[in-house]
């Protein structure tokens, strides 16, 4: 007899409506490998606007406020198992609370929060509950991502030296905010909605993040400037940080979103004493790995054999794979994790991978301290 599927796990979203480009992502993250079903939403602020975006998705149930999808939802015997959170970042805590609140587990959008004291409550209050919070640092589901996080563990790379990552993009080398036709732009260089931290919060963290994640070092102290280069911007939109590891590593962290021609250049290189690495976001289905006096080595997704790339792969070699099936895998991971709460057994080992609200909490010590760092002329400053 052939095994019964296990049943898709019913999701909520807040925010994410018609016309916004990251909740479309979420939802076609959530539905690739058939974990989630969407069955609930506060779809926008605009109670017309949520009604609307839900009948044109086939949402069944909508609300117009989340404070009230938060008390239904975790009252009904059929209520979602979690909820989806793709608001501007003011919002992310106050909705997280909610949830959590009504026993619900959280897939949030980063960064986590708009202050550090934010998400380290957000995180008491996921462990408290005994929920699962997974916070959507999309780069991390890359296959060879996950392969060169296990080659530098397997000690392939030697001691680690030099970390080397970032991220570079163009979209707001103009005003693009001002004339308000863009609610992207609009709201994320409004710190009332996107914090302190623009190009830092947006892009700086995930650069963060990723190099974190690949060479299994946090730093413990930076120096950093960040910048404003277009007039009337009232947010970063550029960012430049040294890094020192207590391992006597040393880095640089460089984001911009000024940066003219640049398209999604996130870019990462960690350098050992035996070996170095190299992968470019724009190029997700290569990682370059050169020994030291060797010959450059071009890994292909689908032909390592590692366990963590395995995992994170769909198709056959020469497929590409991309952005959505990255962001996918954090959702298979989310899934695996929630089932395993339910059923009160310890989470698959491959699913462990998932970043989670404490990766959101150092993303917000690592902006604290840039910009207490660029405040004081880019003095070094402790990261936590």
């Amino acid at each position: 007899m052939a095994a019964t599927a296990p049943r898709r796990l019913r999701l909520g979203m807040v925010g994410g409506g018609e016309g916004a480009f990251i909740g479309a992502v979420h939802r076609i993250a959530a539905r690739l490998d058939d974990c989630f079903e969407l069955v609930a939403g506060a779809l926008s602020s605009d109670a017309a606007r949520a009604q609307a975006s839900a009948g044109a998705l086939g949402v069944a149930r909508s609300y117009a406020d989340w404070r009230e999808m938060a008390r239904v939802e975790g009252a009904r015997d059929d209520g979602i198992d979690a909820v989806a959170i793709v608001t501007p970042n003011h919002l992310h805590a106050p909705v997280a609370h909610a949830f959590m609140d009504a026993g619900i587990h959280v897939i949030c959008d980063k960064p986590l929060a708009v202050s550090l004291a934010e998400g380290e409550a957000l995180a008491r209050h996921a462990r408290e509950a005994n929920l699962v919070f997974a916070l959507t640092h999309t780069y991390s589901g890359y296959p060879l991502v996950r392969h060169a996080r296990e080659l530098v563990a397997a000690g392939e790379l030697g001691e680690v030296r030099v970390v080397q990552v970032e991220y570079a993009q163009d979209w707001l080398a103009t005003p693009l905010e001002r004339d308000g036709a863009n609610r992207q732009a609009s709201w994320r260089t409004d710190p009332a909605q996107a914090g302190p931290a623009g190009c830092l919060g947006d892009i700086g963290t995930h650069a963060y993040q990723l190099a974190a994640f690949v060479s299994g070092l946090t730093p413990e102290s930076v120096a950093a400037e960040v910048h404003t280069f277009v007039p009337g911007r009232r947010v970063d939109d550029h960012v430049q940080a040294m890094l020192r590891y207590a391992s006597g590593a040393r880095g640089m962290l460089w984001a911009s979103q000024v940066a003219s021609g640049a398209e999604n250049a996130l870019r990462l290189r960690v350098y050992g004493t035996k070996a170095g690495l190299a992968f470019d976001q724009e190029e997700p289905n290569v990682l370059w790995f050169t020994p030291q006096g060797g010959e450059a080595r071009r890994l292909t997704r689908g032909r390592v054999t590692g366990e963590a790339a395995r995992h994170a792969t769909r198709v056959p070699a020469g497929h590409p794979e991309g952005y959505l099936e990255a962001f996918a895998q954090l959702y298979r991971d989310a899934a695996a994790q929630i089932r395993a709460r339910g059923e009160g057994v310890a989470p698959p080992q491959e699913s462990l991978l998932l970043t989670t609200v404490d990766d959101g909490v150092a993303g917000l010590r690592f902006i604290e301290a840039v910009l207490a760092s660029s405040a004081a002329n880019g003095a070094w400053r402790s990261i936590g």
